[in-house]
Formats: C-alpha cells, sequence, structure tokens
C-alpha cells in the first residue's frame, strides 16, 4: 500500500507525463529565510536523489523572501516571522510550521570558551541598546563570577537584511526589556542603535569569527557548522540553560500549533526549566492564487520532509513537528488549497 508521500509522488509523476504545465514542478522555486536553509538544503539534496525534482532555494532573508512569495516569484516563501491571519488575508497567502530550532548569541573573546560566557536577556538588551560598551562591564561581570572578562570594546553584530531571526531575537527582547520595547520594538528590519550589519546567518556568522570582542545572534545549525563560541542564557524560570534541540522542544511543548489560526504562534520566552528563551520556528508561505500544481508540488516536498526527512533535521538541531501538528497541516491545505 503506498504512503501518503509515495501517492502524491506518483500522482505528480503521472500528471508531468501529460501536461507541459506540470512539467515545470521538476524544478520547485523557493526564497526567503536563512536559519532554515541548512534544513531544506539537506531536504533538496536527498528529495532530488529520490524523485528527480530539484528544490531551488535561495537564503535570501526571511523579508526578501515574504516579499518573493507576494510578488509570485517563487514557488514558496520562508520567514521564521509568522505573518498574521490578517495579512495573510489580505495578499490571498497561506503559511505552515516546518520544524522547530532556536538561535543563540556567539562571541569573539580570546580566552573565552563556548559555553563560558553567561548571559540574561535584560543585559543582552542593554548590549544591543548600546548601553553596556565594555566587555567588563559591572552587569556582565555580575552574571560571570570568576570569568575573566577582557577590558575590551563590544562591537554588536546584527542582520543587514529583513530577517526572522532578527524578529525573533527582537521579540524576545521585547519581552524582557521594556526599553527595547518601547525604542526598538520586533520586526523583521530594525533602526539599530549601534553596531555592523551582515547579510544573513552566515554574514553575522562571519563578521563575529572575524571582529575581536564582537557578539551576534545566529541560528543554533550555524553555531554547529561554524564550531562558533556561544553563550549559555537564563531562561524566564531563572534557570542557566545551554543551547539544545530538548530545550527549542520543551519551548515548543508549551504552545498548541493546531488550535492557533493559521498557525500563528511565538515561541520566545517560554516557562518551563529546560527551555531555550530564544527559541522559534520557521514557516513556509504559500499563494492561493498560484496554480495547484505548483502547490500541490510545495506541498509533496515538505510532506516528504515530515515523513523522511526528521532524522536530517535532528542532526542539525532541527525539531520534527509532533504527528498531530502535521495532521493539522495536511487538513489546512485540503481546505485553504484543495490539496
Amino acid at each position: 500500500m503506498l504512503t501518503p508521500v509515495k501517492s502524491r509522488l506518483a500522482a505528480l509523476a503521472v500528471a508531468s507525463m501529460f501536461s507541459l504545465g506540470a512539467a515545470q514542478a521538476a524544478q520547485i522555486t523557493g526564497a526567503g529565510s536563512t536559519w532554515v536553509y541548512p534544513l531544506v538544503a539537506k531536504w533538496s539534496e536527498a528529495y532530488a536523489k529520490e524523485t528527480g525534482i530539484q528544490v531551488n532555494y535561495q537564503g535570501i532573508g526571511s523579508g526578501g523572501g515574504i516579499a518573493q512569495i507576494k510578488a509570485g516569484t517563487v514557488a514558496f516563501g520562508a520567514s521564521d516571522m509568522p505573518l498574521t491571519p490578517e495579512e495573510l488575508a489580505q495578499s490571498d497567502l497561506i503559511q505552515f510550521p516546518t520544524a522547530i530550532a532556536g538561535e543563540d548569541l556567539v562571541y569573539n573573546l580570546p580566552g573565552i570558551k563556548a559555553g563560558e560566557l553567561i548571559l540574561s536577556g535584560p543585559v543582552v538588551a542593554e548590549i544591543y541598546l548600546g548601553k553596556i560598551k565594555q566587555w567588563n562591564d559591572p552587569a556582565i561581570a555580575k552574571l560571570n563570577p570568576g570569568l575573566k572578562l577582557p577590558d575590551m570594546a563590544i562591537t554588536t553584530v546584527h542582520r543587514a537584511d529583513g530577517s526572522g531571526t532578527t524578529f525573533t531575537f527582537a521579540n524576545y527582547l521585547s519581552k524582557v526589556s521594556p526599553e527595547w520595547k518601547e525604542k526598538i520594538g520586533a520586526n523583521t528590519s530594525l533602526a539599530w542603535p549601534v553596531g555592523v550589519g551582515g547579510k544573513g546567518n552566515a554574514g553575522v556568522a562571519s563578521y563575529v569569527q572575524r571582529i575581536k570582542g564582537s557578539i551576534g545572534y545566529v541560528e543554533y545549525a550555524y553555531i554547529l557548522e561554524s564550531k562558533l563560541d556561544y553563550a549559555r542564557m537564563y531562561n524566564r524560570d531563572g534557570k542557566l540553560v545551554s543551547p539544545s534541540l530538548k530545550g527549542f522542544q520543551d519551548a515548543a511543548s508549551h504552545v498548541d500549533f493546531t488550535k492557533a489560526r493559521d498557525f500563528y504562534v511565538i515561541l520566545t520566552d517560554q516557562p518551563g526549566p529546560g527551555t531555550w528563551p530564544i527559541s522559534g520556528c520557521t514557516w513556509q508561505i504559500l499563494s492561493k492564487k498560484a496554480p495547484k500544481a505548483t502547490n500541490e508540488s510545495v506541498t509533496t516536498f515538505f510532506l516528504w520532509g515530515f515523513d523522511k526527512g526528521q532524522s536530517m533535521a535532528e542532526s542539525i538541531a532541527f525539531g520534527p513537528l509532533p504527528p498531530t501538528t502535521v495532521d493539522a497541516i495536511k487538513a489546512y491545505w485540503k481546505t485553504n488549497l484543495g490539496i
């Protein structure tokens, strides 16, 4: 008996033999989130080997992905900032989650190894507001008794492009710092008070690796890939935690995707002793105006990922969605796309 994934792949193969338009499904185009790029890249390579269908995904930032799916220039956009149900309705779009992950602060400090630096949300907000300027500032020293902090200026690194990673980071800071919420807020692009900007998660990681005294925020897969020095943080329950897949999943356990309209949920600053405070998710965005064959090719790819790509996801610290959420996504596709 064919699984749902194999059934849909077979249907696409048959359709491609008889329809020139459907033959374009041999290549699926997507753009957006650099956060999810490592996962889509892994899934795409394996999917192409199994089906012959190429997924051409460009990590240009969530803002760019949202703009391109609205313009109809890609089959799917990816964003780490969910669009509100009202925004989706205005542009005839739908969205669904892909995987759970998280981001952390990374640094370049001589003599301080990965996991040795401890930070808190309020202190990070003060650093990015430009109020804490030196690494041996008393506020940082108080969190790190016994750690020899250098008398060195802090260079903050942020995203220069429209970024859902920025939204997640800023959304978290808005929850732990009233001043951040009032002066800066949370969006894919911000009016940064200080610092330098890098393009994509890779750009931020590259700047931090090159600039001594720097600090930046990146998705955890980039920390693993580039072996970056990362901070431990205090979460909402006051517990000191390290970034981990379990911590991201603990954060997600406090929300119910299946009950949220258009899957609109935020995972930052969730309760629980083991939760990672800057946890998040990536959403794929599709247009209701796109040809049905286009949307079917996209949803078939992601259904394959949900069904066969979970071990690949976990290998780079992306948490799989619960089966109940995947079932809710399939029902959502049927209701909104007729697929």
